[in-house]
């Protein structure tokens, strides 16, 4: 996405259970001569660097390096690779929804400018919490939900 539209700054994509991960472009870094590096291969790297035995959410991310995807071409940026809140069987209720209130827990952090690093566990928490509740919009939290993390 970030080759066909040159103007968006970043894509994310959630993963379910397995959190997210998000490509940050990188105008300054086009100059770097730094070596193309194989998408599949970094998000590999940033895997084995993610804690995934704890329960609350993490993020890794990547120096800023040019990424190579097979058939698609290259782009300079940032990777970042989010984890998921591990919720228990026991509390799991619906995931109605959970999709959404990660991404509107995005936007808050875009429009408080918090960086990737604390914007995606905190979007993580949220749909965590959303899905200890029946429905899309029941068990979203309010900012002074003590089970949110206070964000920095």
């Amino acid at each position: 996405m970030l080759l066909r539209l040159p103007k968006v700054k970043f894509v994310i994509v959630t993963l379910g259970a397995d959190g997210c991960m998000m490509l940050q472009r990188s105008v300054e870094g086009e100059s770097v001569q730094a070596e193309e590096i194989d998408a599949d291969d970094l998000v590999e790297k940033l895997k084995c660097q993610s804690d995934s035995r704890t329960a609350t959410p993490s993020c890794v991310s990547s120096d800023v390096t040019r990424l190579h995807a097979k058939g698609v071409g290259t782009v300079c940026g940032k990777l970042f690779l989010g984890t998921a809140e591990k919720i228990p069987q026991s509390e799991l209720v619906d995931t109605t929804g959970a999709g959404d209130a990660f991404i509107g827990a995005v936007l808050y952090g875009i429009c408080t400018n918090k960086p990737p690093e604390q914007m995606l566990p905190f979007a993580a928490q949220v749909a965590a919490i959303a899905c200890r509740d029946l429905g899309a919009r029941a068990g979203l939290p309010r900012l002074t939900d003590p089970r949110l993390a206070p964000l920095s």
